[in-house]
């Protein structure tokens, strides 16, 4: 697992960054070819949303890449956040290896 100190690009910024000004596209004909609302884009692309599988496997298919390409910048996003918010890294920290607590 590698974990940086520097918080990971988002999936909103390199689906704005790397796809929709290159193909000089907006977030709605984005929506219309994956078949999803424009909300869910624009909620992608603002980081109010998170990738799901299906929404991976739209992104791989309209992108023409694939869904694990999506879900990993989904996850190094979920981990970085999950070790640098102080009650989510505290409650980590307090997890044990099962063999320290039981054997």
């Amino acid at each position: 697992m590698i974990i940086t100190k520097r918080q990971p690009v988002s999936v909103g910024k390199i689906i704005k960054e790397e796809y929709l000004a290159p193909l000089q596209i907006t977030q709605d004909q984005l929506a219309r070819a994956m078949g999803v609302s424009r909300k869910t884009v624009n909620e992608i692309c603002n980081g109010k949303r998170t990738v799901t599988v299906d929404t991976a496997l739209l992104l791989g298919k309209v992108l023409e890449n694939t869904p694990d390409f999506w879900l990993n910048l989904q996850r190094r996003s979920d981990l970085w956040a999950a070790l640098n918010t102080p009650e989510r890294k505290a409650r980590i920290d307090r997890a044990r290896p099962v063999r320290h607590v039981f054997l």
